[in-house]
């Protein structure tokens, strides 16, 4: 089906089920949109930091040095104020992040299949109805990012919403910033276990909205020592 387009606060890809943001009447008789989100309150951050890096050669990405301090620590600390409470999920060194001041989780599925394993892991001890979950690697991501994700899940009444940019015009998703409705722990379980571990491919089946941030330089991660190198002199 071809996908609409939706206005809110950002420019939003959404499947056909969307709905339009409601209206009120005021006493003059005009309409006029009112600005919905999902409150922040309603939201649990999560830091995914349980990768092999192995591009970088196996080490523990989330705890490299950028800036003076590790990765992950710029993840969470520019996370936790647009969600509620914050958590890690790691596989390794559970006690240096733990350092951190945040509960730190590990994969319940064997193996450390990748990002849904995180997201799972995340969403099993949620206590909110969404979890918005950032990779470690990317320490300048938007400051807004959660106030504009909730704003597009409200609007479309979507399950999902998932950051994504346009380098040259051309829809570039970006998975691993993603805010996920909390009941969507059984339909990762079965994903896993169908050994399907895309999170763009198990975000599809889903009513899933598409937010198009236009600073794309927010979304550079490092994968490899290189790009590690590449963005100190960027980030302040």
């Amino acid at each position: 089906m071809r996908a609409a387009i939706l206005e809110v606060r950002a420019r939003v890809i959404a499947t056909p089920r969307q709905s339009p943001p409601p209206k009120e009447t005021p006493r003059h008789g005009r309409t006029r949109e009112i600005d919905v989100t999902v409150d922040k309150a309603d939201i649990t951050g999560l830091v995914l930091c349980g990768g092999r890096g192995s591009r970088m050669g196996g080490v523990d990405k989330g705890l490299q040095m950028h800036g003076g301090q590790p990765l992950a620590l710029h993840a969470l600390r520019r996370l936790a104020p647009q969600v509620s409470s914050v958590m890690v999920s790691a596989n390794r060194n559970l006690d240096r992040y733990s350092d951190f001041g945040a509960p730190v989780w590990p994969d319940d599925w064997p193996g450390h299949p990748g990002p849904l394993a995180g997201w799972l892991a995340g969403l099993s001890r949620c206590n909110t109805q969404w979890m918005l979950a950032v990779p470690c690697d990317s320490p300048a991501f938007p400051l807004d990012l959660g106030a504009r994700l909730s704003a597009a899940v409200h609007a479309a009444q979507a399950d999902i919403a998932m950051a994504a940019t346009a380098p040259h015009g051309v829809l570039q998703p970006q998975p691993a910033f993603c805010l996920l409705r909390a009941t969507l722990q059984a339909s990762l379980r079965a994903s896993l276990g169908a050994g399907r571990r895309q999170a763009s491919q198990w975000a599809a089946q889903h009513h899933m909205v598409q937010v198009v941030f236009d600073d794309e330089a927010a979304f550079f991660n490092a994968n490899t020592q290189a790009e590690l190198r590449q963005l100190q002199p960027t980030q302040t």
